[in-house]
């Protein structure tokens, strides 16, 4: 009879180990899934970053009056390559993002520019890409979401208390960035 009981007690005890193990490989799957998709999302924005630069070269021989607009891309573009945290990263993109939005806006009175094949390619792909990050945005946030509601569950917190494991933020819009774009034409006198 003692044996069954000592039995009974190691296998209850492994039963234990092996859930919390499962927790623990569950925990750090969710933990690599939200680097993952935040990688795809800085995969499309590098190659944005890559079209941004031969948009504002087809832009600046038409845009002669909108320099401001396209050196702030030009100047973005070079903080985003020297962010060094996400945080920094997904304040960059936003950025760039109300830039662009700008950007296109004021092509419309640029009716040589609107009808270059190269900027209406360049738009076209930029566009694409943004739908692009969006999407990716989602799956990111989704992961954080599932992430942080996990870390707070019984008895997932006692492992990820164990573990160090924090909530992590959501890719979020700033507020500046929900606004109307400001269309301001400057012409020489």
């Amino acid at each position: 009879m003692g044996m069954v009981v000592i039995a009974f007690f190691v296998l209850l005890l492994i039963g234990i180990i092996g859930y919390f193990i499962g927790i623990y490989n569950n925990l750090i799957r969710l933990k690599r899934d939200i680097d993952k998709n935040w990688s795809n999302i800085d995969v499309l924005l590098k190659q944005r970053h890559d079209e941004i630069g031969k948009l504002v070269k087809v832009c600046e021989g038409y845009m002669k009056y909108e320099r401001e607009t396209l050196e702030k891309i030009t100047k973005l573009r070079t903080e985003y390559l020297k962010a060094d945290s996400v945080e920094d990263k997904k304040k960059i993109d936003g950025e760039i993002s109300s830039a662009l939005k700008t950007i296109f806006a004021v092509a419309e009175n640029y009716p040589d520019l609107k009808a270059d094949k190269n900027f209406l390619h360049l738009q076209q792909r930029i566009s694409e890409l943004e739908n692009e990050i969006a999407d990716r945005r989602e799956f990111y946030n989704e992961s954080v979401n599932i992430y942080n509601i996990r870390i707070h569950q019984i008895p997932d917190m006692f492992v990820a208390r164990m573990m160090g494991y924090k909530d992590m933020p959501l890719f979020e819009v700033p507020e500046e960035e929900r606004k109307d774009v400001e269309i301001k034409f400057e012409f020489p006198k």
